[in-house]
Order: structure tokens, then sequence, then C-alpha cells
């Protein structure tokens, strides 16, 4: 798959099947668009595109909005790059860009810079300034400018909707395991290992301190986690702790991960963990003795689960 930052980027000489969303999750239901998408492709001896836009509108068009994303842009793309698109073209949406008309997003973008002989999208997607033209319109474009559109039924769309609010809200309640049902696979955090205090390895419990930079993405709930990450090569697993560490004395909402039988230097690298399975909730202990018993004990539920994967 190759990335476009930017319609103005893409080139191809052939015709494009292309899709416009956010595609936030690429879950089971984004998945099924993508392969229609592809199919798609694949019969006419065209190129797949998804269109996207980042930073997400609600960014730019609502200053204050405190909207949380389940995948960062990048790992969206990775997520996308797995299931046989040509192409993710990521456009910069800008106040400019908003302001854009219909005919002109449609010509400019859709025609002259993607080539698109199709767009398959949502029976009530809407687009240009103030989100004023529907899919009719989209369909009478088409016809203006010689492409053809595949609407998404309500029923199918309806599908992607709910896995996205359900999916948001099992994470923001730890719920782990409908997350990554609705997925399709773990969900997943990215970042670049900072060092913190330093209080795990005077305890036995060395972890890595996961800084994401991304203040849009949507953490899960608080809690101690089982997980995995691949790292040089090796599937590597372990137990993420995301929370404030109140025990010894912490304030600040961290993600630190101790990885089972691995010793290396991880600082300053970027690395990605998958998350499992919740163990149990973040819990004030009385003391570090008793924090100390309560890790032992998640330490060993985790390995007997990773020994029954």
């Amino acid at each position: 798959m190759i990335i476009h930052k930017g319609a103005q980027h893409f080139n191809t000489e052939k015709g494009t099947v292309v899709t416009i969303g956010t595609f936030d999750g690429v879950h089971i239901g984004h998945q099924k668009i993508i392969k229609k998408l592809v199919e798609n492709a694949q019969a006419n001896d065209w190129e797949s595109a998804v269109l996207t836009f980042f930073p997400h509108p609600r960014m730019v068009l609502q200053k204050d909005s405190e909207i949380k994303l389940i995948n960062t842009i990048d790992e969206r793309a990775k997520l996308l790059d797995v299931l046989g698109l040509h192409h993710l073209i990521i456009h910069p949406f800008t106040m400019e860009f908003s302001r854009m008309s219909a005919e002109a997003f449609v010509e400019n973008i859709l025609v002259k810079a993607l080539n698109a002989k199709k767009v398959i999208i949502g029976y009530d997607h809407r687009f240009g300034r103030n989100r004023n033209a529907n899919i009719e319109d989209l369909k009478g474009f088409g016809e203006q400018f010689g492409f053809e559109v595949e609407e998404i039924s309500k029923q199918e769309l309806e599908d992607v909707a709910v896995s996205s609010t359900k999916i948001r809200k099992a994470l923001e309640a730890g719920d782990i395991a409908q997350a990554n049902q609705y997925l399709g696979a773990p969900i997943m955090l990215s970042g670049t290992v900072v060092k913190g205090k330093s209080i795990g390895k005077t305890i036995g419990y060395p972890t890595a301190n996961l800084a994401i930079a991304e203040s849009y993405k949507l953490i899960p709930a608080q809690g101690v986690y089982i997980v995995q990450s691949f790292i040089e090569g090796i599937n590597i697993y372990g137990m993420m702790n995301i929370g404030t560490n109140p025990t010894v004395g912490g304030h600040d909402q961290t993600v630190e991960t101790y990885f089972f039988d691995f010793d290396a230097d991880l600082y300053g690298r970027d690395i990605e963990i998958q998350v499992l399975k919740r163990i149990r909730e973040e819990k004030h202990f009385n003391s570090v003795e008793e924090l100390i018993v309560a890790m032992k004990k998640d330490e060993s539920f985790s390995r007997a689960y990773i020994e029954s994967l």
C-alpha cells in the first residue's frame, strides 16, 4: 500500500475505485467495506483507494472538541495496509478545505486528482461546504464527470457505526474482550519508551514507560492488562498498568509495561503494544509489600493465560 500525504501527491495511470471515511479502528465492519473496494478494483483492473482526512474534521471545526479516536493516524495506516489496499490518501483537513464546494471537491479531488471511476459510499454520506451535498448529488456528479456510485446500505453502515460506538465504550470501560472482538484484532497502543521514576525496578518489576504523543488517542480504562509486543522480531508478552500508581504516590496517568523474560534497554525506542486481556482494576494498596504480592498474582495469572493461548 502506498501512502499519499494529500490528494495532490496521488498519481496513477489506472482508474480508481474510492471510498471515503475515517475508518477509525479499521474494525470488522470497516474491513467488509475495504474488501468490497479491493474486489471491485480487481474485477475492473482499477486500483483501490481510501480517502481519509487528518486532522479529524471535528478537531479543526470544533476547537474545544475532546474527541478521542481508537487509532492514531499511523496505526490506522498500518491496519489498512494488511487488507490488500493499493492506496491510502491522507488529505489535510483545514478550514480552507472545509469551505470547498461539493462540486469543486468532486472535480478537483475525486476526478482530477484520484481519477475515480467508481465511488463506494454510505447512503447517508454528506460532503462539501457545510456538508450540504448528499449521495443523490454525488450520483448526479457521477453522471456529469463519468464515474459510478455504489451505495453502502443502511444496514451495512449501521453495523459499522454500532461497532465504532461499542468499541469506544468498551475501551472506556476496560472491556478489552468486546473491543477486540469488534476490531478483529487486539487494540494497539503505540509510543516511545521514556524514563519514568524507576520505582518498578526497585520492587523487582522494571517497566517500560510508554509516552503516547497523540492526545486524541483513546486509552483503555485504568487497570492491569495482559499484553504482547513484537520487538526485534520477537513476540514478547507482559503485563501493563494504566493508571496513576496510587500506592507509591503517583498522580499523573502512565502506561507502564513489565515484559516477561526480557531484559533489553528500550529507552528512546518506538514500540507497539497489543492489549490482550484485562486482569483487574488499578488499586490503592496499604503498602508496597501488598502491591508486590498483588503483582506476583497478576504475573502468575498472566503467564497461565499466555500458556493457554
